[in-house]
């Protein structure tokens, strides 16, 4: 599949779909934490709207942006970057101590009182046909307001993870599970998801990597990069450490290299590059909304290992040394890579040093096989697979549970009452 051009996956698609005159509404749930949730519910509205225009209604939501939100829940938002860079012990431990059976339910149940009310409210003013969750989150308030209404809209999560996934991505009250890799398969089936449950598709990227089909030096030219060299991009931003080491190695690497740099809104790294005596040719931006278009000029990639930059860099074949990592996700992210030969992590500036010498001695033989394990293992037509399955839900619309689901909703009734949580009328409790 992923030998197709973009065009040609979409007239495929759009060949094999029939449409049925009732546009359907789709309802996007994501959140800010972290750059990946948001980008890959990005990249499945797009997705949507590439594949059937006007016959299907998006609405992208962020349940936690709401003031109804628990204050709580709002904050961790902007707050995840600090408590995940200036305590990353307190952050591994947690995230570590909750991915257990007792603490998720614990867990799922707190946020079913948080945020069932706001959920509802949600629900009831798009009323979707289906409803596509890049969030964890809100899997349990969801479910509990499916059963005690019984009314069962089709309810899919999408992972965005690639291989260390907390249990609270694995609600068994959901309809379909869309997961990244073998691995977070395994993981699930383990965690009680039916095996039919779940699409192995990728994590969703932008369609805009798989639309690019021009060679590195054609797009390079428009760039206004230098053809016909080994060319880094480098990605930061105030989330990522090492990035400056990292870049003296490559500066002083005495290698014919061309180097791209993105700051990722970092104002203080983006001068303090613009500071620096460049040895080789060197393309700084602070900002770019082109990030496809870089990545498929360039020939590796450094940065951390955040769920949205290596799934789009594996998409673009791109191959990865990875300087920065937080303890949790983003380990499973670096090791999935590594194990599959398509990256490097380094601690230390003597540790690009060497990735870089490896990668590029014996005529950039390591390179090249990198460059085509990256490609083996990305997925660029993700979003494009969750689109068609997602609407196929819709289509389908409300379904029957099994009876052994119902048999849950009187606890979940007597939670919420316990709690001052108003029942809506047409929700009885008979």
């Amino acid at each position: 599949m992923n030998r197709l051009s973009s065009n040609d996956y979409l007239h495929q698609l759009r060949a094999d779909n029939t449409l049925n005159n009732r546009p359907r509404r789709i309802l996007l749930l994501t959140a800010n934490a972290g750059f990946g949730h948001r980008s890959a519910a990005i990249a499945l509205e797009e997705a949507l709207k590439e594949i059937y225009g006007s016959q299907a209604q998006v609405f992208m939501v962020n349940p936690l942006d709401d003031r109804r939100a628990p204050l709580l829940l709002r904050e961790s938002q902007s707050d995840y970057d600090k408590i995940v860079r200036n305590m990353p012990e307190l952050y591994r431990l947690g995230y570590e101590a909750s991915d257990a059976t007792i603490p998720t339910v614990m867990v799922e149940s707190a946020l079913t009182v948080l945020l069932y009310e706001l959920m509802v409210d949600i629900v009831d003013q798009i009323k979707p046909d289906a409803i596509i969750s890049t969030y964890p989150l809100y899997q349990a308030p969801l479910a509990a307001y499916f059963t005690i209404s019984r009314h069962y809209i089709p309810c899919m999560t999408v992972v965005t993870d690639l291989a260390t996934v907390h249990r609270i991505w694995f609600n068994e009250h959901m309809d379909h599970l869309f997961v990244p890799t073998e691995t977070v398969k395994k993981l699930a089936v383990e965690h009680g998801i039916s095996e039919d449950s779940i699409t192995l598709t990728g994590i969703p990227v932008h369609p805009r990597i798989s639309r690019e089909t021009r060679s590195k030096d054609q797009i390079r030219e428009e760039l206004g990069w230098q053809k016909e060299i080994t060319t880094l991009l480098a990605v930061g931003s105030k989330r990522v450490e090492g990035l400056m080491d990292a870049l003296t190695v490559v500066n002083h690497f005495g290698y014919p290299l061309q180097l791209a740099v993105v700051a990722g809104k970092d104002e203080e790294t983006y001068q303090a590059l613009k500071a620096v005596d460049w040895h080789i040719p060197v393309h700084l931006y602070n900002f770019v909304e082109n990030m496809p278009m870089l990545m498929h000029a360039s020939d590796a990639i450094i940065s951390k290992a955040g769920g949205l930059i290596t799934t789009e860099s594996l998409a673009a074949g791109l191959p990865m040394i990875f300087i920065d990592l937080i303890p949790g996700q983003e380990t499973g992210n670096a090791d999935y890579v590594v194990s599959n030969n398509a990256g490097d992590i380094t601690r230390k500036p003597l540790e690009v040093l060497s990735a870089l010498k490896h990668l590029t001695m014996d005529d950039m033989r390591l390179l090249k096989e990198r460059s085509a394990n990256a490609r083996r293992l990305g997925k660029p037509f993700a979003a494009y697979e969750i689109a068609r399955l997602a609407y196929q839900a819709a289509e389908r619309g409300p379904i029957t549970r099994e009876r052994k689901i119902l048999q849950i909703r009187p606890k979940l009734i007597d939670l919420l009452t316990q709690n001052h949580i108003t029942i809506k009328k047409d929700a009885d409790t008979q």
